[in-house]
């Protein structure tokens, strides 16, 4: 190299060029550009070198004019075509003369700038370039136009996102629903989010931290998500949407319904019909009547919804129901395991309509034992929607016309009795409903009232009559069964006071319920077999039950073989259980939510029990609300201890609540 040689190499990526002034020990060169900048360079950081002429850093700005006027890259695509077709490679000298007819240095160099930027039509090979095939061409074409795409729509997402953030109203893009869903799920997961980086590549460009946070937080200033955006259910496999396939066979049903496959139903629509539930349910699946027979004797008919009246085992319907298996209960409101319309119409036993249903009919011996018992496809017109509340009243009233009714409560009462003599387990702790309606939470308290443990014994009585049947005809339907629990001793629960204090140390020692296809003792019960069909509306393995026990009354094969449905009963238990959570987390959450806005609030709280004694941490029932809480003691305190409580700080998002007592002299104060 020669003193002013003009040579080019890349800062920071870009092309720079610099006159070559001295050398700089055995190997490197000092070289000067336009501005009078000294580099100290290695010859192999040299990309071009202008051979056999001197320059001057002064010359560089005017060699550079007059080189950029043809560096244009449209050029490349006529010299590619000429090249591609007699197979000849290029350089800059002869890529020159055969653009520009000339070989000028700045023009050669002009050639060499095309070629190195090229990503299309030539690939270097040494000092010279190969033209592409037509194919590699067009795959290279084809890739640069989506990432121009993709860079153009990105563009346009942060656009939008940045007109949002101002204030004003966008529409936004169809392309923008990946990038959202980045955001969506790095929020709901955290590190553990599939599409993290695009969701911190987003943060990044909007200047935000990139943290799941700050995409929470993102999604609530742009409206897609709520503050109070359900995490838990979002971070659950549980569908929120039904597809349009499901939703128009729910339609078909509804105006044109299936063939009915029970043709010869009993009909039992003489008979009065009560169906009792919360004001606000809307999938009415169960309904009560007593029927006197012609020797005296009582007869109590449990009337289940008949959902197997409106599909098929393994159709749309079905399969939706199995995928989703069971209707999901949230403060805000339920997402259904059927369409809706199905779900709170045709499927449901609603007041003054004819309704398909599957009725168990009982006889009782005195004790409360099962007697005789039958189940029968029906018919039935329920006569009464009742609310918990409704029955209560009527039952403390004793009304007259009412009669049956009162032989229902009486019935159950000695059906509790005959279970706690087979060794029924007992615990009555308090339990709260927490609704939300516009922003507004509502903490009630739900009484263990005589209309609740009406229906609550009538439900089990009816999955006992399931259970025998299926065990007297060696039927695979799903068996619900719990092992008997090691229980605290009677002189460890004497020592315990009575109430929620002895009956949380109960509890403590009950295992989680098992379903399978083989009957089981279930202890909490007092049963020797139990199967749940009594929500087959609201619960996938109550449908299985249904499916099975109606093909079998029917003569018929049963649509599941024993494999077939412990795989199933397997899958819609987890799933089951995945609900479960949700619904957990989501009404802590709320609770939580609504001991932060009542802060000031002082709460009556009982010492439940201690989780970790040695550090006086126990758990508290706050009884005006019927939440359980952790809460650090500053004194000693014993179960069953009254304290009263309010909220030090809350945050529901992060799942803490810090408690405090209030003493005394705060109160009066």
């Amino acid at each position: 190299m020669d003193k002013g040689t003009l040579i080019e190499f890349r800062s920071q990526g870009d092309p720079c060029l610099a006159v070559i002034d001295r050398p700089e020990g055995k190997k490197n060169w000092i070289v000067v550009d336009s501005r009078g900048q000294s580099h100290t360079l290695h010859p192999r950081q040299f990309t071009y070198a202008v051979p056999d002429e001197s320059y001057r850093p002064d010359d560089i700005s005017n060699f550079l004019q007059e080189a950029e006027a043809y560096i244009d890259p449209s050029n490349l695509a006529v010299a590619w075509e000429l090249l591609s077709e007699v197979g000849e490679f290029a350089d800059p000298a002869s890529l020159a003369l055969l653009l520009f007819s000339d070989r000028r240095p700045p023009l050669c160099y002009a050639a060499h700038r095309l070629l190195s930027d090229d990503k299309v039509y030539f690939k270097q090979k040494g000092e010279r370039y190969e033209p592409r095939s037509a194919a590699q061409v067009e795959e290279l074409q084809h890739q640069f136009s989506r990432e121009a795409q993709r860079l153009e729509e990105r563009q346009g997402f942060l656009n939008r996102v940045e007109q949002v953030l101002s204030g004003e109203s966008v529409e936004w893009d169809k392309s923008d629903r990946p990038r959202l869903e980045s955001l969506e799920r790095f929020a709901a997961f955290g590190d553990e989010a599939s599409q993290r980086a695009s969701a911190q590549e987003i943060l990044l460009a909007l200047e935000r931290s990139q943290t799941s946070e700050a995409a929470f937080q993102l999604l609530v200033d742009l409206g897609v998500w709520s503050k109070h955006e359900n995490l838990a259910l979002r971070r659950s496999p549980f569908p929120t949407q039904l597809s349009e396939k499901v939703l128009s066979m729910a339609q078909q049903c509804l105006l044109n319904p299936p063939p009915d496959p029970d043709a010869n139903r009993l009909d039992l629509t003489h008979l009065k019909v009560y169906t009792i539930d919360d004001e606000n349910t809307r999938e009415i699946d169960d309904g009560l009547s007593l029927e006197v027979l012609d020797d005296g004797k009582q007869r109590l008919w449990i009337h289940i919804a008949d959902p197997t009246r409106w599909l098929l085992p393994g159709d749309d319907l079905d399969l939706e129901a199995r995928r989703r298996c069971t209707t999901l209960y949230l403060p805000t409101g339920t997402i259904p395991m059927f369409p809706s319309d199905l779900a709170t119409g045709p499927m449901s036993l609603v007041q003054g309509q004819t309704c398909c249903a599957l009725s168990f009919g009982i006889v009782l011996d005195d004790a409360g034992g099962i007697e005789d018992y039958c189940i029968k496809p029906s018919f039935i017109q329920p006569t009464y929607r009742l609310t918990y509340e409704d029955v209560d009243e009527m039952l403390e009233l004793g009304a007259p016309a009412e009669s049956e009714l009162t032989a229902i409560a009486n019935w159950s009462q000695q059906r509790q009795a005959w279970r706690e003599a087979q060794g029924a387990i007992s615990i009555s702790m308090p339990e709260s409903s927490i609704k939300v309606k516009d922003d507004e939470i509502d903490i009630q308290v739900l009484d263990d009232s005589q209309a609740r443990q009406l229906v609550a014994e009538m439900m089990i009585l009816a999955g006992e009559v399931a259970a025998c049947y299926g065990q007297d005809h060696n039927l695979a339907i799903p068996f619900r069964s719990q092992p008997q629990p090691e229980l605290p001793s009677q002189e460890e629960l004497l020592q315990l006071p009575t109430g929620w204090v002895r009956d949380c140390a109960i509890r403590r020692c009950m295992s989680r319920s098992e379903v399978g296809i083989t009957p089981a003792r279930h202890a909490t019960l007092g049963l020797g077999s139990y199967s749940q069909v009594t929500s087959p509306i609201r619960r996938y393995t109550d449908l299985l039950a249904h499916f099975q026990l109606k093909a079998h009354l029917r003569g018929e094969e049963l649509p599941f073989s024993a494999q077939e449905m412990t795989e199933l009963t397997q899958g819609a238990s987890s799933a089951a259980y995945e609900a479960s959570l949700v619904e957990r987390q989501t009404k802590r959450y709320w609770a939580l939510e609504y001991l932060r806005r009542n802060s000031k609030i002082s709460w009556q709280a009982m010492l439940l029990r201690w989780l970790r004694e040695h550090e006086r941490l126990g758990l508290i029932m706050l009884e005006e609300l019927g939440l359980e809480l952790a809460m650090r003691f500053n004194r000693s305190a014993k179960l069953g201890d009254y304290l009263q409580v309010r909220v030090a700080y809350a945050d529901p998002r992060k799942d803490v609540v810090q408690l405090e007592e209030v003493m005394e002299s705060a109160l009066q104060a």
